[in-house]
């Protein structure tokens, strides 16, 4: 093999070793962005001077869901006469409605509400969200909360207290993650790598910055700050609501806070292909930053997964055809694809899947690009399906 061709696999091999430290360094320096959320395990420690909650659950054909999910919040070790919880109906076709009103019956907290048609230009969770608070009173706060959660006693309890002593008016919780099926194995760990990789945690995270990360899996709100900022009507046209919400509130000056709420709640978020493939795509191309920035993110990590398989694979058929400069190129490019195979193990290990899962992740970038360039597609033709309606981008106001 000439020289040249032996300097650029040693180039190349270098430089993938380059990139490969410094995400890991990223990830490492991105290890703690998120604050843990500690479960406080005494009723004793808010029980004094308990702000009012109530805790809205928007629904829709979660039939699957909602019991356990009301059952763990009416077990809430937070003083009874402080909460309640209204689960809202968004017209669901299933038996979520008479799942909730049977549980209804047992608790006085419990109401189940139905939310009237779908006005035009809104989306269906934030109406639904706006119908649980108009039927809320007037609690100190506000608390939403999706049908596919799965809550510690202590969850109320200490999120309430993390957000009143961190003087904070919306924390938002990322639950621990529950993969059971194939695709959500292949692409949830991928995903949420991906992501990561792609946004500075600290600097988001930080006061003065303008950007937010949030997820409406889990949001307490004061309610004067939310509805100074015109609460969820503001946001009524947008599919990524949680977002947008969250950066309306930083943006008018109050304190936005993700932490870590792993310990104290657990989540299913798709039960595979079927809902995992929307989900995702009416949601990344928000999350991602927009269109451009998705297509770079999804080719990125397509790259970057393969490169792992591919540069030592072509380094070692060069050395064993006898260039020697090849397999001096061939040591950095390994160390390179095993850290990188090491961190993806690493990352089925946390979220507790078959370590071989780590040595699939080029497959899963792969697949997740595709999913990447439907968001974009559904965006420029304008239309978003999810849960059986199709949704027109709309201008905002």
């Amino acid at each position: 093999m000439a020289a040249g061709p032996v300097s650029i696999a040693l180039l190349v091999s270098l430089l993938w070793l380059a990139v490969v430290a410094w995400l890991i360094a990223r990830a490492f320096g991105q290890r703690n962005a998120l604050p843990i959320l500690a479960p406080i395990e005494s009723r004793r420690e808010v029980s004094g001077n308990a702000p009012s909650v109530a805790i809205i659950v928007p629904a829709r054909d979660e039939a699957h869901n909602i019991a356990p999910c009301v059952r763990s919040l009416l077990a809430q070790r937070y003083p009874p006469d402080r909460v309640r919880f209204v689960v809202v109906d968004d017209d669901s076709s299933d038996d979520t409605a008479r799942i909730v009103a049977t549980l209804a019956a047992e608790d006085a907290r419990l109401a189940l509400v139905r939310a009237p048609p779908l006005p035009p230009g809104w989306k269906g969770k934030v109406h639904a969200c706006c119908v649980g608070v108009a039927a809320a009173g007037r609690p100190d706060w506000l608390c939403f909360l999706d049908a596919d959660m799965r809550a510690a006693p202590a969850l109320l309890a200490s999120a309430v207290e993390a957000a009143r002593t961190g003087g904070l008016d919306l924390l938002t919780l990322a639950p621990r993650q529950r993969l059971e099926t194939f695709a959500e194995r292949l692409i949830l760990p991928c995903g949420l790598i991906a992501l990561g990789f792609s946004q500075d945690l600290v600097s988001i995270q930080a006061p003065e910055s303008d950007e937010v990360v949030a997820t409406g899996q889990f949001m307490l709100l004061k309610r004067e700050p939310y509805e100074q900022a015109g609460g969820f009507a503001a946001v009524r046209a947008e599919i990524c609501e949680d977002v947008e919400i969250a950066r309306l509130l930083k943006r008018r000056g109050h304190r936005v806070l993700m932490q870590d709420g792993t310990r104290l709640l657990e989540t299913r978020m798709y039960t595979g292909w079927r809902t995992l493939w929307p989900g995702f795509a009416k949601n990344l191309i928000v999350m991602a930053g927009g269109p451009a920035r998705t297509l770079a993110l999804a080719i990125a990590a397509v790259a970057l997964g393969w490169a792992a398989v591919l540069v030592p694979a072509y380094d070692a058929s060069a050395c064993l055809a006898g260039a020697r400069g090849a397999c001096v190129a061939l040591v950095p490019a390994l160390l390179a694809s095993c850290a990188a195979f090491a961190l993806h193990i690493a990352a089925s290990a946390h979220f507790g899947i078959p370590w071989a899962y780590g040595l699939i992740f080029p497959l899963g970038y792969t697949v997740g690009a595709m999913i990447a360039v439907d968001s974009v597609r559904w965006r420029a033709i304008g239309r978003v399906r999810w849960k059986g309606r199709t949704y027109l981008n709309e201008p905002r106001e």
